[in-house]
Protein backbone atom coordinates (compact mmCIF):
# COMPACT_ATOMS: atom_id res chain seq x y z
CA UNK A 1 0.00 0.00 0.00
CA UNK A 2 1.66 3.33 -0.87
CA UNK A 3 0.32 6.75 0.67
CA UNK A 4 0.55 10.72 -0.29
CA UNK A 5 -0.20 13.34 1.60
CA UNK A 6 -0.52 16.53 0.53
CA UNK A 7 -0.90 19.51 3.07
CA UNK A 8 -2.58 23.65 2.23
CA UNK A 9 -2.06 25.82 4.93
CA UNK A 10 -2.77 29.00 6.14
CA UNK A 11 -6.62 27.82 6.80
CA UNK A 12 -5.94 29.66 10.24
CA UNK A 13 -8.46 31.71 9.37
CA UNK A 14 -8.66 34.16 12.99
CA UNK A 15 -8.51 37.35 11.20
CA UNK A 16 -9.60 38.14 7.29
CA UNK A 17 -11.78 34.98 7.08
CA UNK A 18 -13.73 35.92 4.07
CA UNK A 19 -11.00 36.71 2.14
CA UNK A 20 -8.35 33.98 2.85
CA UNK A 21 -11.05 31.48 2.70
CA UNK A 22 -11.96 32.50 -0.95
CA UNK A 23 -8.33 32.16 -1.90
CA UNK A 24 -7.49 29.25 -0.43
CA UNK A 25 -10.85 27.09 -1.59
CA UNK A 26 -9.78 28.57 -5.10
CA UNK A 27 -6.58 26.65 -5.04
CA UNK A 28 -8.10 23.54 -2.95
CA UNK A 29 -10.73 23.40 -5.60
CA UNK A 30 -8.31 23.55 -8.61
CA UNK A 31 -6.14 21.03 -7.07
CA UNK A 32 -9.11 18.83 -5.82
CA UNK A 33 -10.90 18.45 -9.17
CA UNK A 34 -7.48 18.25 -11.65
CA UNK A 35 -6.52 15.20 -9.31
CA UNK A 36 -10.07 13.38 -9.06
CA UNK A 37 -10.42 13.83 -13.15
CA UNK A 38 -7.04 12.44 -13.31
CA UNK A 39 -7.20 9.96 -11.46
CA UNK A 40 -10.53 8.34 -13.05
CA UNK A 41 -9.42 9.41 -16.59
CA UNK A 42 -6.58 7.09 -15.84
CA UNK A 43 -8.62 4.76 -14.39
CA UNK A 44 -7.48 4.71 -10.92
CA UNK A 45 -10.40 6.33 -8.92
CA UNK A 46 -11.61 2.80 -7.95
CA UNK A 47 -8.28 1.65 -6.59
CA UNK A 48 -7.51 5.32 -4.96
CA UNK A 49 -8.86 6.78 -1.89
CA UNK A 50 -8.80 10.15 -1.55
CA UNK A 51 -9.29 11.84 1.32
CA UNK A 52 -10.08 15.53 2.33
CA UNK A 53 -9.80 16.66 6.54
CA UNK A 54 -8.69 18.62 8.80
CA UNK A 55 -8.43 18.19 12.51
CA UNK A 56 -11.62 20.47 13.16
CA UNK A 57 -14.17 23.16 12.42
CA UNK A 58 -14.46 26.55 12.30
CA UNK A 59 -17.10 28.68 15.12
CA UNK A 60 -19.75 29.58 13.44
CA UNK A 61 -19.49 33.07 14.51
CA UNK A 62 -17.43 35.70 13.15
CA UNK A 63 -14.98 37.18 15.48
CA UNK A 64 -13.87 40.73 16.49
CA UNK A 65 -11.15 40.59 13.52
CA UNK A 66 -13.62 39.16 11.07
CA UNK A 67 -12.22 35.70 11.49
CA UNK A 68 -13.53 32.69 12.85
CA UNK A 69 -12.10 30.53 15.50
CA UNK A 70 -11.51 27.41 16.41
CA UNK A 71 -14.32 24.42 17.02
CA UNK A 72 -13.95 21.26 17.20
CA UNK A 73 -17.60 20.00 17.94
CA UNK A 74 -18.51 20.20 13.80
CA UNK A 75 -16.53 19.81 10.84
CA UNK A 76 -16.81 17.80 7.29
CA UNK A 77 -14.48 15.39 5.53
CA UNK A 78 -14.31 14.23 1.95
CA UNK A 79 -14.17 10.92 0.52
CA UNK A 80 -13.27 9.72 -2.67
CA UNK A 81 -12.95 6.88 -5.19
CA UNK A 82 -11.95 3.86 -3.21
CA UNK A 83 -15.15 2.26 -3.36
CA UNK A 84 -17.04 5.44 -2.10
CA UNK A 85 -20.58 5.77 -3.53
CA UNK A 86 -20.15 9.39 -4.39
CA UNK A 87 -22.93 11.94 -3.84
CA UNK A 88 -23.68 11.52 -0.44
CA UNK A 89 -23.65 13.70 2.63
CA UNK A 90 -23.48 11.82 6.10
CA UNK A 91 -24.68 13.83 9.06
CA UNK A 92 -25.76 17.12 9.33
CA UNK A 93 -25.12 20.35 11.62
CA UNK A 94 -27.84 22.69 13.73
CA UNK A 95 -28.89 25.78 11.52
CA UNK A 96 -25.82 27.38 14.01
CA UNK A 97 -23.45 25.04 12.31
CA UNK A 98 -22.00 24.09 15.86
CA UNK A 99 -23.11 20.95 17.02
CA UNK A 100 -23.70 17.51 14.78
CA UNK A 101 -27.63 16.80 14.51
CA UNK A 102 -28.46 13.16 13.56
CA UNK A 103 -25.81 10.82 12.76
CA UNK A 104 -22.19 11.99 14.43
CA UNK A 105 -19.72 10.38 12.80
CA UNK A 106 -16.91 10.29 15.65
CA UNK A 107 -13.31 10.71 14.66
CA UNK A 108 -12.43 6.71 15.46
CA UNK A 109 -15.14 5.46 13.34
CA UNK A 110 -13.65 7.94 10.30
CA UNK A 111 -10.64 6.33 10.32
CA UNK A 112 -12.21 3.01 10.79
CA UNK A 113 -13.61 3.53 7.38
CA UNK A 114 -11.18 4.48 5.44
CA UNK A 115 -9.29 1.42 7.37
CA UNK A 116 -12.24 -0.85 5.86
CA UNK A 117 -11.50 0.63 2.12
CA UNK A 118 -7.55 0.01 2.40
CA UNK A 119 -8.61 -3.61 3.29
CA UNK A 120 -6.92 -3.29 6.79
CA UNK A 121 -7.40 -5.58 9.75
CA UNK A 122 -9.24 -3.08 12.12
CA UNK A 123 -8.63 -5.71 14.79
CA UNK A 124 -4.97 -6.34 14.66
CA UNK A 125 -2.80 -4.70 16.75
CA UNK A 126 0.23 -2.98 15.27
CA UNK A 127 3.16 -1.51 16.95
CA UNK A 128 4.84 1.94 16.08
CA UNK A 129 8.58 2.39 15.87
CA UNK A 130 8.76 2.52 19.51
CA UNK A 131 7.25 -0.37 20.31
CA UNK A 132 3.97 1.28 21.12
CA UNK A 133 1.02 -1.26 20.51
CA UNK A 134 -2.19 0.29 18.79
CA UNK A 135 -5.38 0.09 16.93
CA UNK A 136 -5.36 2.34 13.44
CA UNK A 137 -8.99 2.14 13.73
CA UNK A 138 -8.97 3.25 17.74
CA UNK A 139 -12.16 1.19 18.57
CA UNK A 140 -14.17 2.85 15.64
CA UNK A 141 -16.81 0.98 13.12
CA UNK A 142 -16.80 2.02 9.70
CA UNK A 143 -19.62 3.84 8.11
CA UNK A 144 -20.56 1.49 5.77
CA UNK A 145 -23.50 3.66 4.37
CA UNK A 146 -20.59 5.56 2.76
CA UNK A 147 -20.10 2.15 0.29
CA UNK A 148 -23.57 2.35 -1.00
Amino acid sequence: MRFVEITLGGWDTHTNNFERVQENSQTLDTGMSALLDDLERRGMLEETMVVLATEFGRTPVINDNDGRDHSPTAFSCVLAGGGVLGGQVIGETDKQGKFVNGQKVEVPDFNATIAYALGMHLDKTSYSPSGRPFRVADKGSPVMQVFG
